[in-house]
């Protein structure tokens, strides 16, 4: 398993065989983020995304 950092949040990454993507998940929070992507740089876009979404409902909520 990798890890990738953004803004201080973690991520766990592991690859689909069966989907034939990455596929990770932010890790140390209490709800159930995901993201995917077919290359690194797709998975890279789509957490900075996640936690940018996640840390945006957080400020709504």
């Amino acid at each position: 398993m990798n890890v990738m950092n953004y803004k201080g949040y973690a991520a766990r990454i592991e690859y689909s065989e069966e989907d034939g993507l990455f596929v990770g998940h932010i890790a140390g929070i209490r709800d159930v983020v995901g993201f995917h992507g077919e290359s690194v740089q797709e998975l890279r876009n789509a957490f900075e995304e996640a936690v940018t979404d996640y840390l945006e409902t957080c400020a709504k909520l």
